[in-house]
């Protein structure tokens, strides 16, 4: 098969109101306007962007014990990978009973360090790492009868964990990092990335702590990490710390947005410490203890954008190292480009001159590439379905995989507001407001591909290429989303961008809104005056003016709705499939959070069973649909800052 992609203007060189002026940007109002479409020819021999003096000392070793002689004294585990079929067959004795690992017995592999060039040191002292992507250092958090207070049995699922190792006495132990866990390496990840637009240099896994991959029967990669776990050379000036109001926030969204279909790193557990951890929430010099807690996350990888960029700004010999790494994730989490033959014919016209052509079978990165762009544009576009913003689209925040990941500051709009930020760090440009989200997208794969362009893997033709299916990604999936939102089989851009500008114009809560528009009837019949009952609980303190102009939005709307064919109770089934009836809403987390620093995790653990069936009518459960109450409009429940 041959595909011809013919735009008369590369996307990428678009002004910045290029895709939301299609979609959200009409109704922005204000927001700044800022370009944040990078031009490539810059990047192609400089690393542009990315290239940064990142000389420091680099102090001697003063580790008295290493990760490899902890690692060593517990289970010996192979790290070969054909070795893996066999570990699960001894494994197969203790599976008899219902088909689950004990801790013991989980099936490790350690790719990533076994793969990649890691750090000779293994200390945890802050400093500038060089020539590796990793260093291996062990959890050093200090905990005090920890406990587990919240774990997920799905994930556990995907490990092939029994989940009745949740009840073991020392889980708690294991996963605060107090004890080591049987097979574990555990490293920390180094990486880079541009905060803010602006190039920070080295970051990497200031409090993240990776234990290892584990291999399930389904032979599916899945890495455990645990963040809150102690300093690592990447630390900087953190304690390498997390408070439990941060750690119940990335619990309960990693968990939602798995269960609302959006894809996502995932949680398996979250131990409190036992310990307080100092922090000053708003950065207004007022700190305060707050009680320390270590989430497991849980990801088929946590490799970011970053992991590439802070290589190919070192340059030279480090440039291989993006090779390196750009070939590690092709092998084992992108194996179908591996796999991809010259028959498959995969090129691509990139202007109007048809000599102008990408072929990607002859360049795995670029198939890699276009395909990263691609799930980014995806990912984007599933959460302005859903009225998700992330806060902090930092390229450091941005996975290869396409998954939602690093939850800090996030927020789903409750009044649909698109220059709504949930970062109180972003609030003088509103960078990563929801509207600018697929921008920041775009802006984000830019500074990827110029990354790969400066170690020599791609073209700028290529680079090219991934811009504009980014581009071209983003606006097909979005419109599919809209159009099931609103229970049409095609999409009707008249129709859509009046509905999205009446929304901003009346602060209606975006997800209320959308289940109450599925109770609208296929009935050109009805009177004016009734036409907006269905959506009377949604529509609040609007004027006559105000209702003139929803009145006149419905009436098109059903003629729509006729036209389709469709029944009102198949639509209203569909599109209830698609439009939430519980999103994890800031208030929510905060009332859990509230009584959870008072010991009580109860909250925690019934607002998690809720977003688990985000779709479903729940009975005696419509208190978590409510429309945030007063209180929720305060800094910190609202508004939150990246402290945690």
């Amino acid at each position: 098969m041959r595909f011809h992609f013919s735009p008369k203007t590369p996307l990428f060189s678009l002004s910045s109101s290029s895709i939301t002026s299609l979609c959200l940007r009409p109704f922005l109002h204000s927001a700044p306007k800022s370009p944040f479409y990078p031009s490539l020819a810059c990047h192609a021999s400089t690393g542009g962007n990315i290239r940064m003096d990142s000389t420091s000392p680099d102090p001697s070793s003063s580790s008295s014990v290493s990760v490899d002689s902890v690692a060593d004294g517990l289970k010996n585990q192979s790290l070969r990978e054909h070795d893996i079929s066999n570990n699960n067959n001894m494994n197969n004795e203790n599976k008899k009973n219902n088909g689950k690992l004990s801790l013991e017995d989980l099936n490790w592999d350690h790719s990533f360090v076994r793969e990649l060039p890691g750090d000779p040191r293994s200390d945890s002292i802050p400093r500038q790492v060089f020539h590796a992507c990793y260093t291996k250092v062990l959890p050093s958090a200090e905990v005090e009868n920890p406990k587990l207070v919240a774990w997920s049995d799905s994930v556990a699922d995907l490990l092939d964990l029994d989940p009745k190792e949740f009840e073991r006495p020392d889980f708690p132990l294991k996963f605060s990092g107090a004890s080591p866990l049987a097979g574990a390496v555990p490293y920390a990840q180094c990486y880079g990335g541009h905060q803010f637009g602006t190039w920070a240099g080295q970051l990497g896994d200031g409090r993240a702590i990776t234990l290892g991959e584990i291999m399930n029967s389904k032979l599916e990669r899945w890495e455990l990490q645990l963040k809150g776990a102690g300093k690592t050379p990447y630390s900087r000036f953190a304690d390498g710390l997390a408070v439990l109001r941060s750690s119940i926030r990335e619990y309960l969204c990693s968990e939602a947005m798995h269960f609302l279909g959006i894809p996502t790193t995932r949680a398996l557990c979250l131990v409190t410490t036992g310990k307080f951890v100092t922090r000053d929430m708003f950065y207004d010099g007022n700190p305060k203890d707050e009680p320390g807690a270590v989430v497991c996350r849980v990801s088929q990888s946590f490799l970011r954008f970053g992991s590439f960029q802070i290589h190919a700004s070192r340059g030279g010999e480090d440039l291989g190292i993006v090779r390196s790494l750009a070939d590690y994730a092709i092998r084992h989490h992108f194996p179908h480009i591996e796999n991809m033959s010259k028959s498959e014919s995969l090129s691509f016209s990139t202007g109007d001159n048809d000599q102008s052509v990408v072929d990607l079978t002859s360049n795995k990165y670029a198939a890699w590439t276009v395909e990263i762009a691609e799930r980014t544009a995806s990912l984007v576009a599933r959460w302005q379905g859903v009225g998700f913003t992330h806060g902090v689209l930092n390229t450091d925040n941005m996975s290869i995989l396409g998954l939602t990941i690093d939850y800090g500051p996030f927020g789903f709009l409750d009044a649909f507001d698109p220059s709504y930020t949930p970062n109180v760090t972003d609030l003088p440009g509103r960078r990563y407001c929801f509207a600018n989200q697929p921008d920041i997208g775009l802006w984000n794969i830019a500074q990827f591909a110029s990354t790969l362009m400066t170690a020599n893997l791609i073209s700028d033709q290529e680079a090219n290429y991934a811009m504009e299916r980014f581009g071209a990604k983003f606006m097909d999936d979005y419109q599919a989303i809209l159009s099931q939102k609103v229970g049409l089989q095609k999409y009707n851009k008249q129709l859509v961008n009046k509905l999205l500008s009446n929304l901003a114009v009346d602060k209606v809560d975006y997800t209320n809104f959308f289940r109450a528009l599925s109770n609208i009837k296929a009935d050109p019949s009805i009177p004016g005056d009734e036409l907006l009952v269905p959506l009377k609980a949604v529509l609040l303190d609007i004027g006559k003016e105000r209702k003139e102009a929803w009145t006149s939005w419905v009436q098109s709307y059903i003629q729509e709705l006729v036209a389709s064919g469709i029944s009102d109770e198949e639509r209203k089934a569909s599109m209830n499939s698609v439009n939430p009836k519980y999103v994890l809403r800031n208030y929510l987390c905060q009332s859990a959070i509230n009584a959870a620093e008072m010991g009580d995790f109860e909250e925690v653990r019934r607002l998690l069973k809720v977003m688990e069936r985000p779709y479903d009518e729940q009975l005696r459960m419509e208190k978590y649909a409510r429309l945030p109450p007063a209180w929720a409009y305060r800094p910190g429940v609202c508004m939150l800052s990246c402290s945690s």
